[in-house]
């Protein structure tokens, strides 16, 4: 079995799994946000330290007019903002879909150490499903993925919007 495919909890403590949940929540507040706010595809992000939030995003590609503007780089933006870094060790970042490979690159090199996620992207996500630059050999930093938290509550939001647009 591979590193991101434990959408099962039976290696998760119950309390680990009680906090992926509540911050995967967040990010799903966020999600919402972005589409009946913006009318954004609904992907949100938070980025937690010692238990406190530290960065926040959702998308915003149309409402920026910004290719790079999704969720996962929002959160890290923001996170630098507040931290005065661009370095992010000791963190995790809770995002509704699986990163792409240019959030995961991002990712990566802002040192996040464990990334959680919701809904898996079988066509570009980068964290297992179509690529696995989370976890990739050659790179120097290693952090532990976890995909498939509230899996179902994250899918259905995207399947809801994407519908909704034909």
């Amino acid at each position: 079995m591979h590193a991101n495919d434990s959408d099962s909890t039976s290696s998760v403590t119950p309390d680990a799994e009680a906090v992926d949940c509540s911050w995967m929540q967040r990010a799903l507040e966020l999600a919402r946000h972005a589409e009946a706010s913006d009318g954004e595809v609904p992907v949100g992000a938070v980025l937690v330290l010692n238990g406190e939030v530290v960065g926040e995003g959702w998308n915003r590609n149309i409402t920026l007019d910004d290719p790079t503007a999704h969720a996962e780089i929002q959160a890290l933006r923001d996170a630098g903002r507040r931290l005065g870094n661009y370095r992010f060790p000791g963190t995790t970042l809770y995002v509704t879909l699986e990163p792409c490979v240019m959030c995961a690159g991002a990712i990566v090199h802002a040192r996040v150490a464990r990334v959680v996620y919701g809904a898996r992207d079988p066509k570009t996500g980068a964290a297992g499903s179509a690529f696995d630059v989370l976890q990739h050999e050659r790179h120097n930093h290693r952090l532990e993925v976890r995909g498939g938290v509230l899996a179902v509550e994250a899918g259905e939001l995207l399947t809801g919007f994407f519908r909704s647009r034909r």
